[in-house]
């Protein structure tokens, strides 16, 4: 009799390792469950942020910084101008003098807005006798604008106005300007 109980008692510890054994896989199939988990949010935040790094550096690599804006030539009506000086931002790239546009945007008196606008490919180096085919990170431009559009649509400078002036670069950034006319001589800043 006492051989029997031994065999039973031989058999409940073997249950009871059993069992062990089921919650021991159990908890690493929980813990890989979690680890996987934990690893692909951590790849989701790094692609995210990779991203917006993508995204800022290309908004910053063609972007134009305004220097100053003053009021240009102002003796041909209908061919009023504004002269501006300006450079890329710092970490930008080269960019084509093509692939940069300008608008200015006013009033036209009748409640509507006008629009003139351009390519910054007339534009020179500050001296104003090199022209240039691209714009180079480090140099100053300069650009003789026309917004006095004659028959069209014109913003020619008048005093006490305002004028939105936005520069975009192809695939890169824009930039956004309030020009206020408080003198309309030729020479006084605008910006």
């Amino acid at each position: 009799m006492q051989k029997k109980n031994m065999n039973e008692e031989s058999n409940d510890w073997g249950s009871i390792g059993i069992g062990a054994m089921i919650v021991f896989i159990a908890l690493i199939l929980v813990a890989a469950v979690a680890s996987a988990v934990i690893i692909q949010t951590g790849e989701k935040l790094q692609q995210n942020a990779q991203q917006s790094g993508s995204d800022t550096q290309q908004e910053i690599s063609g972007k134009i910084s305004i220097i100053t804006v003053w009021v240009g030539d102002q003796g041909t009506a209908g061919a009023e101008e504004i002269t501006m000086v300006f450079e890329l931002a710092p970490g930008s790239e080269p960019i084509a003098d093509t692939a940069v546009h300008w608008a200015v945007i006013c009033d036209d008196g009748a409640g509507t807005p006008s629009v003139v606008d351009g390519d910054l490919s007339a534009a020179t180096e500050l001296d104003g006798a090199t022209a240039v085919a691209q714009f180079d990170p480090g140099e100053t431009y300069m650009i003789d604008l026309v917004v006095g559009g004659g028959a069209g649509a014109t913003c020619a400078p008048a005093l006490n106005e305002e004028h939105a002036m936005v520069i975009s670069a192809n695939g890169g950034g824009s930039t956004y300007e309030t020009l206020y006319y408080q003198s309309t001589t030729q020479g006084d800043q605008v910006v």
